[in-house]
């Protein structure tokens, strides 16, 4: 679950965010097509979102460690409260082993991001889509549509998790954080669904962050194995209800999360994230107003005209590590008779291609080589052979603006 955090508007920008809030107020539809004050653009790219899913590599291939699919229902639970571009996580010396990422822009729009994790050696794999709609009722309201599929290889298994709406408190004040409202479901291949119900802490008073969930057996939701209660951003318990006693308390706090390792910007290619936007990234931080809008125009006018060149030549947006399917027959099939799920993302429905991510990193291994070949003056032709790169490790993939 994401980490909750609360953000400041800078004294010299209040007057244009309350200008922004008038013109948010009158305006019918989704906020995403609004242009946003430079001052609200944050350094971290939406691609980059899916990293805090595997930020605790250790919880993420926690479950495949259990026998029980009782259990690791459980620890799925755990793993989703506390967590919420390509890079990796390495080997934490816990034999976690490596986790790595690749996200990428899927839609324009709307906006979708499109990502897969996966841990080889503990054979765990998170897949999913996220299309983020935003609009204004009282206060900002954000539906998160899209699903996450994790699998279980070792075991068959294959969980659907569907994300909460967030609302935002604070508008007036311009002290903004989220808060997570609505329900949210994760159900198992293997007969198990947990149901979360988010709650908010309201205009006056109450427990910011709390949350209730059940976890039973598919039909018998009035009858649930365990309940768990508390914060997501904090502290929660969970009590076995067959026997009435607590069997775990949590503290998100207490755990420490591990950084992404990512190739250094340099190294990247232009069409990754960091490297793309690095040049807004670097004007947020120096909090120049003038340059984050230069520099955010440039990128939007290239994508545009990018856009345009492929209609004109009659071509299609290829994405590069992702494909569209009209079904997924697994999601269907697990999200069936969940109240409210709707899995279309209305940015459609984007499942990883492995076999073209494969073929990148063998060509990116052949394109190293021959550097290596010609710098120790070979032609490619004799039978020296340059040592393999390392499976490298990249920034956000960006399909656009």
């Amino acid at each position: 679950m994401e980490k909750c955090k609360e953000e400041n508007i800078a004294p010299q920008h209040k007057s244009a965010w309350f200008g922004f809030i008038k013109s948010v107020a009158t305006f019918k539809g989704d906020l995403s097509t609004l242009t946003a004050p430079p001052f609200l653009l944050s350094p971290q790219s939406i691609v980059e979102f899916p990293t805090y899913w595997a930020e605790h590599p250790s919880l993420f291939v926690a479950p495949t460690n259990s026998e029980s699919s009782e259990e690791r229902a459980l620890l799925v639970l755990k793993w989703f409260i506390r967590e919420c571009f390509m890079g990796s996580w390495e080997d934490d010396g816990e034999g976690t082993g490596r986790t790595e990422l690749v996200s990428e822009q899927v839609s324009h729009h709307p906006p979708a991001t499109a990502y897969n994790i996966w841990n080889d050696k503990h054979g765990v794999q998170l897949q999913g889509i996220i299309a983020p709609q935003s609009y204004f009722s009282s206060t900002v309201h954000i539906e998160r549509h899209g699903y996450s599929l994790l699998t279980l290889s070792q075991h068959n298994e294959t969980y659907i998790i569907t994300m909460p709406p967030i609302h935002i408190i604070g508008l007036m004040s311009g002290s903004l954080s989220p808060e997570l409202s609505g329900t949210s479901y994760i159900r198992s291949s293997s007969g198990f669904t947990t149901k979360i119900s988010y709650t908010s802490k309201g205009w006056i008073s109450g427990t910011p962050n709390t949350f209730a969930a059940i976890i039973y057996r598919d039909g018998c939701e009035s009858t649930p194995i365990y309940k768990a209660e508390g914060q997501w951003s904090g502290e929660f318990n969970v009590k076995n209800m067959r026997s009435g006693k607590d069997i775990l308390q949590f503290n998100a706090n207490l755990l420490k999360r591990k950084p992404l390792t990512v190739r250094p910007i340099e190294h990247q290619k232009e069409y990754e994230s960091r490297r793309a936007w690095r040049y807004v990234t670097q004007a947020i931080h120096e909090n120049d107003i003038f340059k984050i809008g230069k520099e955010k125009g440039r990128i939007e006018n290239e994508q545009r005209e990018m856009r345009k060149k492929e209609r004109v030549d009659g071509r299609v947006w290829e994405r590069r590590f992702f494909v569209n399917r009209e079904r997924d027959e697994v999601a269907e099939r697990l999200a069936r008779g969940l109240e409210g799920l709707n899995l279309e993302s209305g940015g459609g429905l984007w499942k990883w291609d492995g076999e073209r991510y494969r073929g990148m990193l063998e060509k990116e291994k052949e394109n190293e080589n021959e550097k290596e070949r010609m710098k120790t003056g070979g032609s490619g032709m004799d039978e020296t052979k340059s040592p393999l790169m390392t499976r490298w490790d990249s920034g956000v993939i960006v399909g656009g603006a």
